[in-house]
């Protein structure tokens, strides 16, 4: 686990609106940790190193509160839909060695045959992984893939130790040939042939 994923959180008392517009005037973010049959758990995290953190998919955080540390999964961030300021964040516990289902990204590397295009059909896939080994993504080479192609979610290489959530016969991408393409080709034949003349 990185250092960089230590994160001191304060316990808070108050709830509302009013404080936690408050907190984020502070700099702050407020959060609730949910999780293994506990109370959830209110507290304000800082909002810069937080903000950083989160931009990862599933990031893990490890939290001090009130010097114990406690392993927390970022499930749900709530954004300013004007501003995309980091409104409030709902945390899950989890403990080393647990499993858990996310939603990783999917990456797509090389190009298709020349010609053809590829259209990404789901832009994540579900997993079920070691909560302290979660991905940053999944790749997918598209490398010479013709017209027609299609690579559906069995067909992905999954990280060590993550199995397949989603059904494997889910469509992730498909391989074609742009509808303008072929009659740009049929266009340019026929300029070269008048320009032939």
């Amino acid at each position: 686990m990185s250092e960089d994923n230590k994160v001191v959180a304060e316990l808070r008392e108050n709830f509302g609106k009013g404080f936690a517009r408050r907190l984020r005037a502070a700099g702050k973010i407020p959060a609730v940790i949910y999780g293994h049959g506990a109370e959830p758990q209110h507290v304000a995290l800082p909002g810069h190193q937080v903000t950083l953190l989160i931009r990862r998919a599933n990031a893990l955080l490890d939290l001090d509160i009130a010097g114990a540390s406690q392993l927390v999964l970022v499930k749900d961030v709530q954004r300013d839909p004007v501003l995309q300021i980091v409104e409030h964040i709902d945390l899950i516990v989890v403990k080393k060695g647990e499993r858990v289902q996310v939603e990783v990204p999917v990456h797509v590397t090389g190009e298709t045959a020349p010609g053809t295009i590829f259209n990404l059909d789901a832009v994540s896939l579900r997993l079920d992984v070691e909560a302290t080994h979660i991905p940053e993504n999944v790749v997918v080479d598209v490398t010479g893939r013709e017209d027609g192609a299609h690579i559906y979610a069995a067909d992905i290489e999954l990280p060590r130790g993550a199995s397949l959530v989603d059904e494997p016969d889910l469509l992730i991408i498909g391989v074609s040939t742009p509808a303008g393409a072929a009659a740009d080709e049929d266009e340019a034949a026929g300029a070269e042939g008048a320009a032939a003349e």
